[in-house]
């Protein structure tokens, strides 16, 4: 298994967590990446995020990825994966574990 820590950034107890437990990804939560081309305040959130995971080996996931820009921006910041309408609209499709 694999663990994740959903929507970093959103509040305090993310810090904890990320030292509690033996994360292997932290996804940045949407509100920090879908005005990351306007807002240079989010801009910073997101490269202090990627800073602090790069230091402790966990990768990162962008969510709310809407546009081509969006994803050079976050190229350019070092995210590992992204996810949003860009990348591909949800789904109710699964998969089977059995």
């Amino acid at each position: 298994f694999k663990f994740a820590i959903d929507d970093f950034g959103s509040g305090f107890s993310s810090f904890h967590y990320i030292k509690k437990f033996p994360i292997d990804y932290l996804k940045i939560d949407g509100d920090f990446i879908i005005n990351i081309n306007k807002d240079e305040k989010d801009k910073a959130f997101v490269n202090s995020i990627v800073t602090l995971a790069k230091e402790l080996n966990v990768q990162t996931i962008a969510e709310f990825v809407e546009s081509q820009e969006i994803v050079e921006t976050l190229d350019e910041l070092d995210i590992d994966y992204c996810q949003g309408y860009h990348i591909g609209k949800p789904s109710e499709e699964f998969i089977s574990l059995r």
